[in-house]
């Protein structure tokens, strides 16, 4: 359920990507240097836009540097590092371990129970730091576990519930922003609870998984209502971005609110309209 908040490269200028990708390069580093090599490989775009985007509202102070990785092990690229790098770092960490509860109590996928013990310590320092938030995430996965088990077809309902989980996560502070960053938040977890299934829908009818689009996927108009649904939040998760008071990287930021979150959603229905001409 994650990796859908991401960057349409292909309208950015060269500058800018770097940017981004110094964001991308300090927010993998900060996961490998507090929580090693298995935190690292939690690393996810969605909290690259977290970090980005809180980093861009308070301007905090940069703290700007150069890497070599396992995947990039001949040149060194940029990274950018504040205190909401680590930040989205803790909340990835949070993510991730319950997203692998659930995996393992659904599915009894042993990879998925192996990571949640490995950041089960790193998750005990995590709930001490953000108390409130760490409960929530829990309670929250836990509910839409149970609904999942109730066969719940009420997509609104279930992806209000991801909504309220992003929506904490990005309101970082009690502040006058606070607002505008929980509808940024919920809104793209809307967006990514629906995408998900929007995907997985062929493949979880096969394996007969739970999916909130199971009664409605033959229904002739079934691309057309997801897109129109993804629009509306994606409308409102913009409006509300647009009052916050950003100036650096105002250009990469729109681009992942306004582009690159389609870039997915157009992969996949253009993917099933292929399918569906070849068996045509």
């Amino acid at each position: 359920m994650f990796g859908y908040i991401i960057i349409n490269k292909g309208e950015l200028k060269f500058k800018e990507f770097d940017i981004y990708q110094g964001y991308y390069c300090g927010l993998c580093r900060v996961l490998k240097e507090k929580y090693g090599i298995k935190g690292q490989m939690t690393l996810s775009y969605d909290m690259t836009f977290l970090a980005m985007l809180l980093s861009d509202l308070y301007e905090p102070e940069l703290t700007k540097g150069t890497t070599k990785c396992i995947v990039h092990p001949f040149e060194k690229h940029p990274t950018i590092k504040t205190e909401f790098t680590e930040y989205a770092a803790d909340m990835n960490i949070l993510l991730t371990y319950y997203k692998c509860l659930d995996d393992w109590n659904d599915d009894r996928k042993a990879d998925r129970k192996i990571l949640a013990d490995i950041l089960c310590g790193a998750v005990c320092k995590i709930r001490n730091k953000y108390p409130e938030k760490a409960d929530l995430i829990r309670r929250t996965l836990e509910k839409m576990s149970e609904k999942e088990k109730q066969k719940v077809r009420d997509v609104d309902e279930m992806s209000a519930l991801f909504g309220d989980i992003l929506g904490t996560i990005f309101s970082y502070r009690d502040d006058e922003w606070a607002d505008e960053l929980y509808t940024i938040g919920n809104n793209l977890g809307r967006f990514i609870y629906i995408m998900d299934a929007y995907e997985d829908i062929e493949d979880d009818i096969k394996k007969n998984r739970y999916n909130p689009f199971i009664d409605d996927y033959k229904n002739p108009q079934f691309d057309e209502d997801i897109q129109k649904v993804l629009t509306k939040m994606m409308s409102e998760c913009c409006k509300a971005f647009e009052l916050l008071p950003i100036i650096n990287d105002i250009d990469i930021l729109r681009n992942i609110l306004y582009s690159g979150v389609w870039s997915r959603y157009e992969l996949v229905r253009n993917k099933r309209n292929k399918e569906e001409e070849n068996h045509a």
